[in-house]
């Protein structure tokens, strides 16, 4: 038997979050990937669910990612600092926005208000100009730009939180409310 790391006690507090809000039937989760890199020594998992009764296109999805130098400082803790043992978080929103409603200040100020200022809010469109319609797909990331540690875990319930109340303004900003 091994000791999981801190990515894996993380992994499965934010699986159980979000599959319990499924199981509920607050959310649907629509994809799950559980990835090794064997070339960089690193992990990744990525979990996406969006409101069970949304009438739109609106994902979120979670990234954890646990580096080399993570894994490492958790697991030989007498080779590096125990400041690296811990995960990187990402959080990615998705919506297709008709040609009249591209207001990116405006969805700018909607993650502000729900996830503060010290986040790194970053927006990027995607767009196919051979399409007949003229929507865009725009994803905004949230970066935390900082080591999640295993103290921290609790933390995601509230993330969960956050994460469905800017699925649930995102559909009124997309429905025109």
């Amino acid at each position: 038997m091994f000791d999981p790391t801190a990515f894996d006690n993380m992994k499965v507090v934010i699986e159980g979050a979000l599959y319990d809000l499924d199981m509920s039937g607050e959310i649907l989760v629509t994809d799950r990937n559980d990835w090794l890199n064997l070339a960089k020594m690193s992990r990744l998992f990525t979990i996406s669910f969006g409101l069970r009764e949304s009438r739109l296109p609106i994902h979120a999805k979670m990234e954890l990612e646990a580096r080399l130098n993570n894994l490492a400082a958790e697991l030989l803790p007498e080779s590096l600092s125990e400041q690296n043992a811990g995960c990187y978080v990402k959080l990615q929103f998705s919506l297709e926005l008709p040609e009249n409603q591209r207001d990116f200040y405006g969805l700018y100020k909607i993650f502000r208000n729900i996830w503060g200022e010290t986040r790194k809010i970053s927006q990027s469109v995607e767009y196919n100009p051979l399409e007949k319609s003229k929507n865009i797909r725009l994803v905004i990331s949230i970066d935390f730009e900082r080591i999640v540690k295993e103290e921290q875990m609790e933390d995601f319930a509230e993330m969960t939180e956050f994460m469905i109340a800017t699925l649930q303004q995102l559909e009124e900003y997309g429905s025109g409310s």
